[in-house]
């Protein structure tokens, strides 16, 4: 590291942030950090991976306890139904680790880069860029050196265009996340919509199956269930769009953080020396533009309909019926 860059006190704070480091993942903690009894600290995702790891088959709904250790000490840690989500979150190391980031980010918004000056002519600050290389360089190597056969341009120009296209791309990609925020919004929408829907249709099986007899009974609960697993199977595939287009959100939101970061250097050479990697992150994220939704009245479940008006000799037979609108809504989905 430049010792411009390094912070005072640099040895203390790198033991502060050892400490802050999950055994898991080996990064520092993620918020929420919950404590486990041992007292020992995990990320909330580390120690769900961890617990499933050690019990792949448990359900909250009828498990009523699990097990796994503590990745530090090997002390057992006991949990509840409601398994990770139980655990208390160490809302102090949560305040540490915020304090820490905002330290480290104020120490490094305080030092001035320094100038560069050339590889090959150690006295000549580099004030041209070579068009032919993609690279900043000096007078002497264009005029002597192993650029004098390249096409060169003012570092000032080139400075001026790349800050242009810097900002026209922020504005693109903070326009594309809004469009990616907006399909989250909405999905988030059919996801309480199926909800509804699935718990419209239960509700409407179970009045039906009240005044019937106990073969009915029999027959009822296999329809719930039937509802049960498509509500279930149609928010998973909504809630995984949904997760993958948060991460697809958030990984595009750190790239505009980055590159308003790197847009506010006001020094031409270091800037231009930075841009270009920023610069291609953000033209890929432009071209993959593409927000996938679901289909029209995927959230729709009308084909959960019996007709109670039959008569006893079909009750053993009794399915949902499936209108073609419905088969075709399925048959777009998959």
């Amino acid at each position: 590291m430049n010792s411009a860059l390094k912070p005072a006190g640099g040895s203390n704070m790198e033991n502060l942030q050892k400490q802050l480091v999950c055994p898991v993942c080996l990064e520092m903690f993620s918020k929420p950090v919950v404590i486990l009894p041992c007292q020992h600290n995990l990320c909330r995702k580390c120690a769900n991976d961890v617990f499933q790891s050690s019990n792949p088959s448990w359900q909250s709904r009828s498990s009523t306890s699990s097990r796994f250790r503590c990745p530090s000490c090997r002390h057992e840690v006991v949990l509840d139904r409601h398994g990770v989500y139980g655990l208390q979150r160490n809302l102090l190391v949560e305040n540490i680790i915020d304090a820490y980031r905002r330290q480290q980010d104020s120490r490094m918004s305080s030092v001035k880069p320094e100038s560069l000056t050339c590889e090959e002519h150690e006295d000549e600050k580099i004030n041209i860029y070579c068009l032919s290389c993609q690279m900043p360089t000096c007078s002497m190597c264009k005029v002597f050196g192993c650029h004098k056969e390249c096409d060169v341009a003012p570092l000032s120009s080139v400075y001026i265009r790349l800050k242009t296209e810097m900002s026209d791309s922020i504005a693109g990609l903070v326009a594309s996340n809004d469009n990616i925020q907006a399909a989250i919004t909405h999905m988030e929408g059919v996801c309480d919509s199926v909800k509804e829907n699935a718990c419209r249709c239960r509700e409407e099986i179970a009045s039906q199956f009240e005044t019937l007899t106990a073969i009915l009974d029999e027959r009822k609960q296999e329809l719930v269930r039937l509802i049960t697993r498509e509500q279930d199977e149609e928010l998973q595939r909504i809630r995984q769009l949904i997760s993958e287009h948060r991460q697809r959100l958030e990984d595009r939101r750190e790239l505009v953080e980055t590159a308003v970061h790197a847009a506010d250097h006001t020094h031409a050479a270091v800037f231009v020396q930075n841009v270009t990697v920023i610069l291609d992150k953000m033209s890929a994220c432009a071209r993959d533009a593409n927000v996938l939704r679901p289909q029209l009245s995927f959230d729709n479940m009308s084909h959960f309909v019996i007709d109670v008006d039959d008569i006893a000799e079909v009750l053993n037979d009794i399915r949902f019926r499936h209108s073609e609108e419905d088969l075709e809504d399925d048959s777009e989905v998959d």
